[in-house]
């Protein structure tokens, strides 16, 4: 069915499955009328205030059977999250009576929402830009409190608030051609380009090349890095993975080869987020399944942001331990020698910048895991720098910004008419409008909001 503005939506906002309630959200002009319609309570829902909670039954108006014991909270536009009248009934927590509720109201003439409804209407209607839009999905994903940090410099508009001033800035700078180009009398064009026009245009270049220098911290940050355990097989990789999760992820054996498939799990070190990967050991399979594995592993590697190459130090180095040494070098590594609660055969003094450890010692894991904060560096994310973006969409139009004020720049730079110049600075101007959603297509709203869940 397509989606219409005139239409009350409809949806589940609480996670489906058992627990000890569940959301029914309406919104929409009718949602008052059509939750009154089924429900029954000391107060009429059409003429309560609003921001107001009032208990009673959900009753099927055909059967008048009893449906749940619930408490309804009515929200009277423009207060709400969609700035439309809004409905939330708040039910036990079952999956079938939520249900049953759900399709109560669908039959009152309530319209199922579309993933990310909700939310998509809180932007057409104007209490949010796209880029709060944006954050409420990184808040619900967020899993470290860094990656909250910076979903909520989206949410409470910091984002926003800094795109703003640059427009203002660009803008400025469009008005100022535009008058000298209506009158030209007044000014002289080189002077007024090379002293005015190309410094300003030299310091909005310059603040937007330092919030793409802080997005790849960024992205570290919300999504975590990823990080490739490696290793020959029975160097302890998965004794590792099960030291650094506090939990047997792996299986592990004496065996040589146990580790067939890729094994995975989060660690979050302060305010970095690993994404913990234990790989197949490399070696020359002796079978069609190990074979698999360490192909897996292999583009694990490849896509690897720090590999963790772990060695026995109890045992002589092997060539596949030599071929791994080589492997890493260009990459972003640490060399982990393990097993040193045995007698140590491997040198350490041959890798100085190796950590000795052994995975059954909660004290060497833990200078492990010190080694990994100071290895990987990430600037923290704090409250008075907001220059950190990490939203591909939102970066990749700052990159259009800055590749159009570039442009400008070398136009200036080779004494062009300042009327292409002014086309440089109005795409730029155009493209950081986009972030925040001044500019748009249905098709950016229809991919951005469906990967929305369904009740938000």
């Amino acid at each position: 069915m397509k989606e219409t503005m005139n239409d009350t939506i409809l949806g589940i906002s609480t996670a489906l499955g058992k627990g000890a309630i569940s959301i029914v959200r309406m919104s929409g002009s009718a949602a008052i009328q059509i939750a009154s319609k089924v429900f029954k309570g000391k107060k009429d829902l059409r003429r309560v205030p609003s921001h107001t909670i009032h208990y009673g039954h959900i009753v099927d108006p055909q059967s008048n059977e009893v449906i749940d014991e619930v408490l309804v909270m009515v929200y009277r536009a423009p207060k709400t999250y969609t700035k439309e009248d809004i409905v939330e009934i708040n039910c036990h927590g079952g999956i079938f009576v939520t249900n049953q509720i759900f399709e109560l109201l669908a039959l009152q003439g309530a319209r199922i929402a579309e993933p990310g409804e909700f939310t998509k209407r809180a932007f057409l209607n104007g209490r949010i830009d796209l880029t709060k839009a944006e954050a409420v999905m990184d808040v619900i994903d967020a899993e470290s409190k860094a990656a909250l940090r910076l979903a909520n410099y989206g949410l409470r508009g910091d984002i926003k608030a800094t795109i703003d001033d640059l427009r203002v800035k660009l803008l400025n700078i469009i008005a100022t051609i535009a008058v000298n180009i209506d009158y030209p009398e007044y000014d002289d064009v080189e002077e007024l380009t090379n002293s005015v026009i190309k410094p300003q245009i030299k310091d909005i270049y310059n603040q937007l090349k330092t919030i793409l220098s802080y997005s790849s911290d960024a992205k570290k940050l919300k999504e975590g890095i990823k990080t490739v355990i490696i290793g020959r097989p029975n160097v302890g990789k998965s004794s590792l993975l099960n030291a650094l999760l506090r939990e047997d992820k792996a299986i592990v054996t004496p065996i040589p080869g146990t580790t067939r498939d890729i094994v995975e799990g989060k660690l979050i070190l302060g305010s970095i987020m690993l994404n913990l990967i234990d790989t197949a050991g490399i070696r020359e399979a002796v079978d069609e399944v190990e074979k698999i594995g360490i192909s897996k592993s292999q583009s694990k590697i490849d896509e690897a942001e720090l590999i963790l190459l772990i060695l026995d130090g109890s045992a002589p180095l092997e060539k596949m331990d030599y071929d791994l040494l080589e492997l890493v070098k260009n990459r972003q590594h640490l060399k982990v020698i393990n097993k040193s609660d045995l007698p140590l055969v491997v040198d350490p003094e041959k890798f100085s910048d190796s950590i000795v450890i052994s995975a059954t010692n909660q004290q060497d894991i833990k200078k492990l895991e010190e080694a990994i904060k100071i290895y990987v560096m990430i600037r923290d994310v704090n409250e008075t720098n907001v220059s950190y973006i990490s939203n591909t969409r939102q970066l990749a139009k700052i990159n259009e910004a800055i590749n159009n004020l570039d442009e400008a720049l070398k136009a200036i730079a080779e004494d062009v008419y300042i009327d292409i110049v002014d086309i440089y600075i109005q795409a730029a101007w155009n493209s950081l409008g986009e972030i925040i959603g001044e500019l748009r297509t249905d098709r950016l709203l229809n991919e951005l909001f469906s990967k929305f869940c369904l009740g938000k």
